[in-house]
């Protein structure tokens, strides 16, 4: 068998096309019901051994990245060097180097899908032979988003939002993102939803899987236009509450025609649905002429999950 020196993975954003949050659980997590879609914004890890444990990062928000122990890359290293490769490292360390397109800290899940990135490459490099669905389990140690990043596509998120199931979502479908400067921290936006439904007197239930039935059907038809006013985020209120300027973000998206306009999971990205390539491409210019975010990207769901895109074996 020949010696592997390297291997790359590159994982997609996601959206949240519906996010419901329900009660409190008792390991303090929101009980959740979300369909996330993967889109077309790819992070890339390559994971290498070496002498000692490291993790680089560069790209888009590299500076906000920790680089410890505490980066989920690392975490995604660990667990799965501890559930199933102890006797199959050849390297007492590892090196973890990040390439960053998915903002940090912006409702896309970025940390997320690196660390999946990371468990689908060391699988490779220290050929453990797991399969998806035993990655996705080690992934709930490592956070909520984690098992949908090695899935992909489009997919129903419940508990946390780390027990996925694949639905068929047919065609593909254009997003224009908007990234708005500066992020917002995953905790404070439920600690401000909190708030928000106390401040009315709203009690939380459990969300309902048959809330969404309209979305599926919706994906299943491919037609954007439907899908396109059945977006909805229970976040959205509080991330607006904690960013006001997301509100003439998203006001923007809609006077240029977006099918539908959200935050994207707990913010601040807002998330645009075009009717195609060319009306994405329309609103893009439309809203970075309106000056209502830092940056938009162009972008097509449903995208393929954290997959490896080279291995590099040790030259003779």
């Amino acid at each position: 068998m020949i010696p592997v020196t390297a291997v790359t993975a590159h994982v997609p954003a996601k959206v949240n096309l519906h996010l419901a949050v329900g009660p409190v659980r008792d390991d303090g997590y929101h009980e959740l019901v979300t369909v996330f879609h993967a889109v077309a914004l790819f992070d890339e890890v390559t994971v290498a051994p070496a002498d000692g444990d490291s993790v680089a990062v560069t790209g888009e928000g590299a500076g906000s990245v920790p680089v410890d122990e505490t980066n989920l890359a690392a975490r995604a290293a660990a667990v799965l060097a501890q559930a199933a490769a102890p006797d199959r490292r050849d390297a007492p360390g590892l090196a973890i180097r990040i390439r960053k397109r998915i903002p940090v800290a912006a409702g896309l899940a970025g940390g997320s899908a690196d660390a999946a990135a990371t468990l689908v490459a060391c699988n490779e490099l220290w050929r453990t032979g797991l399969s998806q669905q035993e990655l996705c389990q080690l992934a709930a140690s490592i956070g909520s988003d984690v098992a949908f990043a090695l899935l992909g596509g489009t997919a129903i998120g419940v508990g946390r939002g780390d027990s996925v199931t694949p639905v068929l979502a047919a065609g593909t479908y254009h997003w224009v993102l908007a990234f708005a400067t500066g992020g917002l921290s995953t905790t404070e936006v439920y600690a401000a939803c909190d708030r928000l439904r106390a401040s009315r007197g709203e009690q939380p239930v459990s969300p309902d899987l048959a809330a969404d039935n309209a979305l599926l059907t919706a994906l299943r038809s491919g037609d954007p236009h439907e899908l396109g006013p059945l977006l909805a985020n229970d976040l959205q209120p509080a991330a607006i509450s904690l960013r006001p300027d997301l509100r003439r973000a998203l006001a923007a998206g809609r006077e240029h025609g977006a099918l539908g306009a959200m935050v994207s999971g707990s913010g601040p990205t807002c998330a645009y649905l075009a009717k195609d390539a060319r009306h994405a491409q329309d609103l893009a210019v439309a809203l970075t002429g309106a000056g209502v975010c830092r940056t938009v990207v162009q972008v097509v769901g449903p995208a393929p999950g954290a997959t490896v895109v080279s291995i590099a074996p040790e030259q003779a």
